[in-house]
């Protein structure tokens, strides 16, 4: 079997009632990791993951150190099988993850940083409620067009280039409200808003930004082992650095995950693999570079396959 594979984590949106539960029953590994994240955390996080209900799950709070111990148990069992990523990249949340695996983190600390996260971010947008959506059937260059129309209306940007024709804007609700309805006149096959708790990658994240950079320069950061493409440039990085002031840039600006994959393709790397909840991502690769292979690991039984 080919062992040569760029790890990708999934972010946001990607969680299901009854995630990790199949791995916690499975594998005393699985199941150490996860008590040890319920201990560091200060409260059952796994009973949340288990058991729902869906609303709580939901809460960025919760979501966020969800999916990232869902990623990381998973990268410790394929270690275990002697899998080791030979690149990584995340889509927002999930550049933790990519870090971790890339040794730049320590799990704890990354375990730590992605719960303020979520809190930080849920809080932002309490106190600046805002909303995201997203259009699908436009290329770039008219959604950034549909957002310098629309930023008459309030805050706004374009916040994901998830794909070819899928982008993801983010802003003000009266910003947002606005550039849907222009996206819809100007021909976008679909427009839907997202159900968040904030604008998550905009301007109405500053709050939270200034409170994780203070927590960041707190967090030991080492050199990444394998490249790590980041969200905010799409290209490599690996000194600490950088990465410390990427995480921070990351919450304000848009995830630019399209660039990010095509240049990980351009840098030779042709076998992916998803690591954690949902297939996101591979979805997303399909539509980005049809020519790879990307695999997606999320339950036991996907671990339980590679052994054989």
């Amino acid at each position: 079997m080919n062992n040569s594979f760029a790890f990708l984590f999934p972010g946001q949106g990607s969680q299901y009632v009854g995630m990790m539960k199949d791995l916690y029953a499975e594998s005393p590994k699985a199941r150490g990791i996860i008590e040890r994240a319920d201990d560091i955390l200060g409260y059952r996080l796994s009973k949340v993951c288990f058991e729902g209900p869906a609303n709580e799950l939901q809460q960025t709070e919760n979501t966020q150190p969800g999916i990232f111990l869902h990623s990381y148990v998973l990268l410790e069992l394929l270690r275990e099988l002697g899998i080791r990523p030979v690149a990584a990249a995340g889509h927002s949340l999930g550049e933790y993850t990519a870090l971790v695996a890339a040794q730049a983190l320590s799990f704890e600390d990354g375990l730590r940083l992605v719960r303020l996260r979520g809190q930080l971010m849920q809080k932002a947008g309490e106190d600046q409620p805002g909303t995201m959506a997203a259009i699908i059937g436009l290329d770039e260059e008219t959604v950034v067009k549909i957002c310098n129309i629309a930023r008459q209306a309030g805050i706004l940007q374009a916040a994901n280039f998830n794909a070819p024709g899928q982008v993801v804007i983010s802003g003000s609700i009266e910003g947002v409200t606005e550039a849907m309805e222009e996206a819809k006149t100007m021909g976008a096959r679909l427009v839907k808003e997202l159900v968040v708790s904030g604008a998550f990658h905009s301007p109405l994240m500053q709050t939270a930004k200034g409170d994780l950079g203070e927590s960041l320069k707190q967090t030991t950061i080492r050199d990444a082992d394998i490249p790590v493409y980041t969200n905010v440039t799409g290209n490599a990085a690996t000194a600490p650095d950088d990465i410390r002031s990427l995480l921070c840039d990351q919450l304000v600006t848009p995830v630019r995950w399209q660039l990010g994959m095509t240049n990980m393709v351009k840098d030779g790397f042709r076998h992916y693999l998803e690591v954690g909840p949902g297939s996101v991502l591979q979805g997303l690769f399909k539509r980005i570079d049809p020519s790879v292979i990307v695999q997606g690991i999320d339950k036991w039984s996907d671990i339980d396959r590679l052994k054989h």
